[in-house]
């Protein structure tokens, strides 16, 4: 027989059961009042870092508290945590925003025409992210010589325009006679051809990538490319020397900061003149 008056403990019964204070998460920002539960220590939020965030009182003066301490803002426990960051934008090379992931676009009939493989390979380092979503396809002329036999082949109109890049597109220049002739043509308003001034396209890579001053001066009697490469030390007899010497220049180009502003700003007009429309 057991004595019912000791069956239970009538000051348990009288303790508060208690679970975990439920506390509401709060992002810091600047001027937010929060009083820290443990020092009473009330203030505004003035600055966080590695786990710490800074209170200022009405005084001036102020304190460091750990993140994961216990705040009150109205009376109410909070817990304080830190404002997320925004996203990253991705940028291609080109500085353009980059899209999406998606499925690569079928080619547009417009098209943008290069003088040769170098320039070609720079202008898809540079650009390629971009002309892709834009369904833009480059193509070869292998020498500025052949620009109007190609475009009488493509046959350029309304809807299938062709943007050309030359290499010492300068006054008196046969690259401008070129341009001037073909101007001249029927289909001459749906042709766009632009080019910089450089004698080839490796000297449109600022030479302070390289550790230059400036592009060695070439005497006309070289060839420019293999005075380039004996100007520089390099091996350039051999077309595999040229080709080992332009990696190793295109190799320095990270964006198109990297390159002189007359490149960049006649391949984004050639960009934006074989996609109007789309």
């Amino acid at each position: 027989m057991f004595d019912e008056r000791y069956d239970n403990d009538p000051l348990a019964a009288m303790k508060p059961r208690r679970g975990p204070v439920a506390r509401r998460e709060v992002t810091l920002a600047r001027g937010l009042v929060v009083e820290h539960s443990e020092t009473e220590w009330c203030g505004a939020v003035v600055g966080a870092r590695e786990g710490l965030v800074q209170l200022e009182d009405g005084r001036g003066k102020r304190r460091m508290f750990p993140m994961n301490d216990g705040f009150m803002i109205d009376g109410k426990p909070v817990t304080l945590v830190m404002p997320k960051l925004a996203p990253k934008r991705s940028v291609t090379a080109s500085g353009s925003v980059a899209a999406p992931q998606q499925r690569a676009r079928v080619a547009m009939p417009s098209r943008i025409f290069v003088e040769g493989k170098h320039d070609a390979e720079l202008v898809e380092q540079v650009w390629g992210d971009d002309l892709r979503v834009e369904g833009v396809v480059v193509e070869l002329l292998d020498g500025a010589d052949n620009l109007e036999q190609v475009l009488a082949e493509f046959g350029p109109a309304a809807d299938r325009r062709a943007g050309v890049l030359l290499d010492h597109l300068v006054a008196g220049s046969k690259e401008s006679r070129i341009a001037e002739q073909i101007s001249q043509r029927l289909y001459g308003a749906h042709v766009l051809i632009v080019g910089h001034p450089f004698v080839d396209i490796w000297a449109a890579v600022k030479p302070a990538r390289l550790g230059l001053a400036a592009w060695p001066e070439i005497p006309r009697s070289i060839e420019w490319k293999r005075g380039i490469c004996q100007a520089l030390g390099w091996p350039g007899d051999e077309p595999a020397d040229i080709a080992d010497a332009w990696s190793r220049i295109r190799g320095r180009v990270r964006n198109y900061r990297d390159l002189e502003a007359t490149l960049v700003g006649r391949v984004e007009h050639l960009i934006d003149f074989v996609t109007v429309g789309e």
